[in-house]
C-alpha cells in the first residue's frame, strides 16, 4: 500500500529542534533500506516528505505515530495507486460500461 505523507511541524524556532532533525534521519535511515519507504524528502523551509509502501493502515500509523514522536507534526496522507494498479481499475471501469 502506497501513501504519501506531507508533514508541516509545529511552529517552533528550526534551531531549536537540530537534534531532532537528525534523529529524524537516523530514524528514516533502516525504513529506506527495507522498502518500507521509498523515498523522502526534505522540504524548502521545514517539513517533510515521504513515500511509504506498507503492509496496512496500522503500519503507517506506527511509522506516523514515531515520526511525531520525533518532531510534532501535522500530517497529509494520500493513498496512492501504481502505474500498474491504476491501469487495472480503468480496464475494470471500461469493461463495466461496455
Amino acid at each position: 500500500m502506497l501513501f504519501l505523507v506531507i508533514s508541516t511541524p509545529r511552529p517552533e524556532r528550526p534551531t531549536t529542534l537540530i537534534d531532532s532533525r537528525s534523529r529524524y534521519w537516523d530514524w528514516m535511515r533502516p525504513l529506506l533500506q527495507t522498502g518500507q519507504a521509498k523515498s523522502v524528502y526534505a522540504r524548502a523551509g521545514r517539513g517533510a516528505v515521504a513515500l511509504f509502501d506498507v503492509d496496512s493502515n496500522l503500519t503507517l500509523h506506527r511509522y506516523m505515530n514515531e515520526w511525531s514522536d520525533i518532531i510534532p507534526a501535522h500530517f497529509d496522507v494520500y493513498p496512492l495507486l501504481d502505474e500498474d494498479s491504476a491501469k487495472a481499475f480503468l480496464a475494470t471501469q471500461a469493461e463495466e460500461q461496455a
